[in-house]
């Protein structure tokens, strides 16, 4: 960093910043927050002159927080900026309504600790996936809408932290997309707020024109257009091998949410029933492969014809609205690693 700095200086460069995003891997302990502290060793050895160094530059220290990975169901609306009944802070005397201004009060205490509470803390990162793997059913879009969404007006807000209040936080939400190789977990493919095709997740008030509100785990297909071919499950294709479709099918950037617990098309919860939506889908993208380790075949018969829930969620599709996909790139980073 001090390299860096001193390049930039000799290039007659004086207004670029320099530093490094941290995990919160550095805390030994985060609640409460007046207990505080950066880890051994890591403290003086390593954060003691990087902050000497990010306060002679007047450069932000960066770091991840993310409540999605404290999350627990008795704490949920803790994690994501919904109403509770708060945690209390007896040694400073604050109430804690929501997880994010804990952790952030939890490095400042840490930073004062070392004699630095006068840097600038900036929020390199933080986010929730709308998906994830199946144990994580709370990565899934209405959670990710509210936490996301509660972040935009918080930072609006400009209230600042209980131990830091009025003060504001340079923040980028990770991500701008879905990222398909990202991995090996499910979750950390699906924190985008946009797929690859600038279609949305879920929406958050972020793109220009008017926008429906978000009105449960996931939205349903719409009907498909007359004239299309489907892709559905060989009847001899063992649940083994459906599984197997699945598996493939998500680690490939289809968005997977509906399948999921909460999502629209979770039900009925069985293999077949998942495999038949997610092959579909893989295939009214990718029309020339419905093969599938011969486990697929294509139909040019209207599966929704019994107008039953079931065939709807695996057979229909999305119409896509490109005429309001203009993203405030400028507002999200999509170069950082998940933490």
């Amino acid at each position: 960093m001090r390299v860096l700095h001193a390049a930039l200086v000799k290039s007659g460069i004086t207004d670029v910043k320099i530093s490094s995003p941290h995990s919160l891997g550095i805390l030994l302990e985060s609640n409460p927050p007046s207990n505080a502290s950066f880890r051994h060793g890591w403290d003086v050895g390593n954060l003691a002159p990087m902050l000497q160094f990010l306060r002679k530059t007047k450069s932000g220290f960066m770091v991840n927080p993310y409540t999605y990975f404290g999350y627990s169901p008795a704490y949920a609306n803790f994690c994501l900026f919904k109403p509770n009944a708060g945690l209390f802070d007896k040694a400073s005397g604050k109430r804690y309504t929501n997880q994010f201004d804990q952790l952030l009060d939890a490095v400042y205490v840490s930073m004062k600790k070392l004699g630095y509470p006068d840097v600038e803390i900036i929020v390199a990162e933080t986010g929730w996936p709308s998906g994830g793997d199946p144990q994580n059913t709370h990565a899934n879009p209405v959670n990710a809408a509210a936490y996301n969404g509660g972040l935009l007006k918080k930072m609006a807000s400009g209230v600042g932290t209980p131990l830091m209040p009025g003060r504001k936080f340079e923040t980028y939400i990770f991500s701008l997309f879905n990222e398909n190789l990202k991995g090996p977990s499910l979750d950390e493919k699906n924190f985008g707020l946009f797929r690859p095709d600038f279609t949305e997740v879920y929406n958050i008030g972020i793109l220009r024109g008017p926008q429906k509100e978000i009105t449960g785990p996931s939205q349903k297909p719409a009907a498909p257009a007359q004239g299309k071919k489907w892709c559905v499950p060989k009847p001899d294709a063992t649940n083994a091998a459906l599984q197997s479709n699945i598996d493939y099918v998500c680690s490939s950037g289809v968005d997977c949410s509906p399948i999921q617990a909460g999502g629209a098309c979770f039900k009925p919860n069985n293999v077949r029933s998942h495999a038949a939506f997610i092959m579909n889908s893989f295939y009214q993208t990718n029309d020339y492969n419905c093969d599938f380790a011969h486990t697929g075949v294509i139909t040019f018969n209207d599966p929704n014809q019994n107008n039953s829930e079931a065939a709807v969620c695996a057979y229909g599709t999305a119409v896509l609205r490109s005429d309001l996909l203009v993203p405030r790139s400028d507002l999200f980073r999509s170069d950082c690693g998940g933490t």
